[in-house]
């Protein structure tokens, strides 16, 4: 199963590594590692079986009891499609 939010799409994102700046004084940062790509994982948790980010989630939680179910159905259905 993707790593992936089923309501939003948010999923692993790659991206470069924070490198070494100039120092306090102006001296040379000696760069003996390789550049290597770093990992951006979303913050994924289950909730009713769907996986969702954060962000989804914290949004579910503070619809009103009457959309709630509304909303619920909404993120299932786009789960099965998926």
């Amino acid at each position: 199963m993707a790593y992936r939010c089923d309501n939003c799409g948010r999923r692993t994102q790659y991206g470069q590594t924070g490198r070494h700046g100039r120092g306090v004084a102006g001296g040379r940062w000696k760069k003996r590692a390789p550049k290597t790509k770093r990992v951006f994982r979303p913050n994924l948790h289950k909730y009713m079986g769907v996986k969702l980010c954060t962000k989804c989630l914290r949004k579910v939680k503070n619809l009103p009891v009457g959309r709630r179910v509304k909303s619920e159905v909404r993120v299932s259905a786009a789960a099965a499609a998926a």
